[in-house]
């Protein structure tokens, strides 16, 4: 959460259908089927998803091609596997984590592309350069019509909580989505260190942010370091996975948080991140309101060396959860680069390779003025940005409550639908907190006599009408 001085010093949605396309496996010509499903279309551009599932004789290693429909149709970049274009033809060949496929087994791929008009769905599909036959019958002709399309939800939601309205979440484009694919703005909190303030999050409190609050997002966020999740793996998921099951309870979404700090390299912590990922993942997956962050705030390290971390964590989370939106912490602590004089462009021009993602941002509002928010502006605009953590008061977390700065902030996040959390909703002895000294061990949580200064704003903020669109 905290940043050393230096650091300041420094610086158009649409729905489909599922369109199933078969494919023959290279070791068993008959063997293998494609689903190819268009998942988001904006002005200029496009996302597909591609399952492969292998229905003859296991195989290692495999190269997918195909042909895109029209000339006006480029790829932009792909996810769990390596893409490459020439001319209309398209490649993907598996990664080294997935390039075994047994009898029965599926594999997910995709990526974006960029258009000029329509995108029908490619054709030519061959599967280790073996043409698709649909069937491991030969005597069944593949389809030859795709199925009608569904429509997404045109109903009004049963519930009125933020998940029962929204649903699961998706990344169109350059925003969050929800199950209408409209995009949408999360509003929450965060909690602190769990090792520290585990009494601030028990069902009075989730049942104050849910109902009091209107909140409509809980960021858990756990500590790896500093007396955290390295010291007890199986105590501290439990602890993170009781959290989520509460948010879940009262409708709300739950961001687990892979908070580390220091060392500012999230490498330091790839083999306990996959292992945690790999645990909360398979636990969570049939949950709608789980959202994954996998590093805080990365800082002193390059954006290539959090880009390898992220591609390296992201399919540990996939083989669970497929369709799950997972945040990506930038440089210079989740400032886009800018607290250590770069700027969004190293994220924009070298993107991560896989699908539903967003980007990390972090503020503080004593602390960061224009020139940061002038950098949210310009990323906005380019790639899905999330402010997984913000502050009221200076980038220690402590100094003066600056409503003037933190104002300035919300209003754009409002009017750049941004998602946020605020930094915390805890009774730690610094302003940054929500709740007065003392709160966490009683039952109240609702109203404003418990309250900070800074509590008091948030609560004003978060709890007018979200106005989520369902059509």
């Amino acid at each position: 959460m905290k940043r050393p001085l230096a650091a300041l010093l420094a610086g158009a949605a649409a729905a489909f259908a599922l369109v199933a396309l078969p494919l023959t496996d290279a070791s068993a010509a008959t063997g293998c089927r494609v689903d190819y499903t268009p998942t988001g279309q904006w002005s200029g551009g496009f996302q597909s998803d591609v399952r492969i599932t292998n229905l003859g004789s296991p195989i290692t290693g495999w190269s997918l091609g195909f042909d895109f429909a029209d000339a006006g149709q480029h790829l932009s970049q792909g996810w769990n596997a390596t893409w490459s274009q020439a001319g209309s033809k398209v490649t993907a060949t598996s990664a080294d984590w997935n390039a075994s496929l047994g009898t029965n087994a599926s594999v997910s791929i995709g990526f974006t592309g960029t258009s000029t008009g329509a995108n029908p769905v490619p054709a030519g599909f061959t599967l280790n350069g073996v043409a698709c036959t649909g069937t491991t019958d030969p005597t069944t002709p593949p389809p030859t019509t795709p199925p009608p399309t569904t429509p997404p939800p045109t109903t009004p939601p049963a519930g009125t909580t933020p998940v029962a309205i929204n649903g699961r979440l998706h990344v169109c484009g350059v925003n969050l989505c929800n199950q209408y694919d409209k995009p949408v703005q999360l509003r929450g909190v965060s909690t602190h260190g769990l090792q520290w303030f585990g009494d601030c999050y028990k069902a009075a409190s989730l049942d104050a942010l849910a109902n009091d609050w209107k909140a409509d997002l809980l960021r858990v966020s756990m500590y790896v370091q500093e007396g955290g999740y390295e010291t007890d793996p199986a105590g501290f998921t439990n602890q993170v996975n009781n959290i989520v099951d509460l948010a879940a309870a009262r409708g709300m979404y739950a961001l687990i948080d892979f908070h580390t700090l220091t060392p500012g390299d999230p490498n330091y912590n790839l083999e306990r991140a996959k292992t945690f990922f790999a645990a909360v993942s398979a636990r969570n997956a049939g949950k709608n309101n789980v959202l994954y962050e996998i590093a805080n705030e990365p800082n002193g390290v390059s954006w290539a060396s959090i880009k390898g971390y992220a591609e390296q964590v992201i399919p540990v989370i996939r083989a669970n959860d497929p369709g799950s939106v997972v945040v990506v912490g930038t440089r210079g602590w989740s400032s886009l680069g800018v607290s250590e004089g770069g700027n969004e462009t190293e994220v924009i021009n070298n993107p991560v390779n896989a699908q539903n993602v967003m980007y990390t941002f972090h503020f503080y509002a004593a602390s960061h003025g224009d020139a940061y928010r002038d950098a949210v502006r310009r990323a906005a605009a380019r790639i899905p940005l999330f402010v997984t953590e913000f502050g009221t008061v200076d980038y220690t977390g402590s100094g003066p409550f600056d409503q003037a700065s933190s104002t300035t902030w919300l209003d754009l996040l409002d009017s750049l639908k941004i998602s946020y959390a605020n930094w915390t909703f805890s009774d730690a002895g610094e302003s940054s907190a929500a709740l007065l000294p003392g709160t966490c061990a009683g039952s109240n949580f609702s109203g404003t006599d418990i309250l900070t200064a800074s509590g008091k704003f948030i609560r004003s903020r978060i709890m007018t009408p979200d106005n989520f669109p369902t059509s």
